[in-house]
C-alpha cells in the first residue's frame, strides 16, 4: 500500500472521530478536549499499528475523562488485537457501564469471554446485545454457543431457533441446534438439524462427524461409517474422526458378529456365508486397529484411542487364540489408564486386564 494510501486511510478515520466527538468537544472543558486529543492521537497510531503507542495515548485520555466512553471502547478493540484479553474484557466492559445502549462494546465483550472460555459472562454480553439489536445474527449465535458452554441447552435452543429465524440458511446454525439436541439425547431431532446443515454446507467435515457421531448413538453404523470415510479424506490429521472411526468398525464388527452367531445356530451347514460373515468381521477388526492406531499417531496422548485399540486387539486375540495380540491389548489399555487415570471406564478396564493377565 502506498504512502498516500496510507494517508488517506488515517485521514478518514480522523474525520470518522471528529464527527463521533462533536459533543464533547462543544462542550469547552479543556480537559475534555485534551482527551479528545489524546484519542484522536490514538486513533493514528492504531492506524499505524502502533497498538502500544495508542494504548498509552488511550489511557492518558481516561485519566482525564474518566467518562469517555469512546476510549475505552478502543481500548478495547486495540487489546483484542493484540490478543490481552483480560484487559480488553475490562475496557469493553467499561465501555459498556458507561454507555449501556452499545452494542458493539456488549457484543464485543461477549466474544473476547468466548475466547477466554468465560461462557457465563459472555451469556450476559451476548443477551444484551440481543436485546440491543434484535436481528443481529452473530449476536445470536454467539449467545447459543454460550449458553451451550455451561448446559443450559433450553436457552440455548432460544437463541439458535431466533438466529435461525434471522436466517435459516446459514450451517452453523443448523449445526449449534444439532449440538443441543444431541445433549438433550434427542437423536431424531438433532440427525435432522445435522442433515438440513449439511444440505447447506455439502463438504464440511465437521458437520459431517457430527452427524455420522448422532447415527452412531442410533446405531445407523453403515452411514457413520460412510460419513466417516468421507471427513477423514478432509481432514487426515484430525484424530477425533479417526477415533470414531474406530468406534464405528468396532461396531459393525459387533453387528456381524451377531448375524455369524445367529447364522450359525440356524443354518450351521451354510458354509458359504459363514465364511463371507466371519471375513466381515476380520476385516471390520482390522479397519478398527487401523483407525485407531492412526488416531494415536496423530494425538499420542487420547487416551481413548488406546483404550479402543485394546479393545479391537482383545477381539482379534480371542478370535484367533492370540496370546500376543492378547498382550498388546493388555498393553493399550495401561497406556489409556496412564493418560487418563480418572476416565470413566477406570474399574472396567482395570477388570479386564486382571482377567486376561491370567
Amino acid at each position: 500500500m502506498s504512502n498516500s494510501t496510507d494517508a488517506r486511510l488515517i485521514i478518514g478515520s480522523l474525520c470518522l472521530c471528529v464527527i463521533s466527538l462533536t459533543v464533547l468537544l462543544s462542550t469547552g472543558c479543556s480537559q475534555k478536549q485534551q482527551a479528545v486529543d489524546l484519542y484522536v492521537d490514538a486513533v493514528m497510531f492504531k492506524e499505524l499499528n502502533e497498538h502500544e503507542m495508542a494504548v498509552e495515548k488511550l489511557h492518558s485520555a481516561v485519566q482525564l475523562n474518566k467518562r469517555f466512553s469512546l476510549a475505552y471502547s478502543l481500548l478495547g478493540e486495540i487489546y483484542r488485537e493484540m490478543k490481552d484479553y483480560e484487559n480488553s474484557a475490562a475496557s469493553y466492559e467499561n465501555a459498556a457501564r458507561l454507555n449501556p445502549w452499545s452494542f458493539k462494546d456488549y457484543f464485543n465483550l461477549g466474544r473476547v469471554y468466548r475466547i477466554m472460555k468465560k461462557f457465563a459472562q459472555a451469556v450476559k454480553a451476548y443477551v444484551k446485545a440481543c436485546e440491543l439489536e434484535p436481528d443481529h445474527l452473530e449476536a445470536h449465535v454467539g449467545a447459543a454457543k454460550s449458553y451451550y458452554e455451561i448446559e443450559d441447552y433450553n436457552n440455548a435452543l432460544v437463541y439458535s431457533e431466533r438466529a435461525e429465524q434471522i436466517d435459516p440458511d446459514v450451517s452453523e446454525i443448523q449445526k449449534i441446534i444439532g449440538d443441543v439436541y444431541e445433549s438433550k439425547k434427542d437423536y431424531h431431532q438433532a440427525i435432522a438439524s445435522y442433515k438440513r446443515a449439511l444440505e447447506i454446507d455439502s463438504n464440511n467435515p465437521e458437520i459431517m462427524t457430527s452427524l455420522a457421531v448422532a447415527y452412531l448413538r442410533t446405531n445407523r453404523n453403515e452411514p457413520a461409517k460412510e460419513l466417516l470415510i468421507s471427513a477423514a479424506e478432509m481432514q487426515p490429521d484430525n484424530n477425533t474422526v479417526y477415533q470414531y472411526l474406530g468406534y464405528c468398525y468396532l461396531r459393525l464388527n459387533s453387528q456381524v458378529m451377531a448375524s455369524y452367531k445367529s447364522t450359525l445356530e440356524e443354518d450351521g451347514n451354510n458354509t458359504e456365508l459363514l465364511t463371507s460373515l466371519k471375513a466381515e468381521a476380520d476385516e471390520s477388526e482390522d479397519k478398527a486397529v487401523e483407525s485407531y492406531s492412526r488416531a494415536i499417531e496423530i494425538n499420542d496422548k487420547d487416551w481413548q484411542a488406546y483404550k479402543g485399540l485394546g479393545v479391537a486387539y482383545m477381539l482379534r486375540a480371542l478370535n484367533d487364540e492370540n496370546k500376543m495380540l492378547k498382550a498388546k491389548a493388555i498393553y493399550q489399555w495401561r497406556l489409556s489408564l496412564d493418560i487418563n487415570p480418572d476416565q470413566p471406564s477406570r474399574k472396567m478396564l482395570l477388570k479386564l486386564i486382571k482377567k486376561y493377565s491370567k
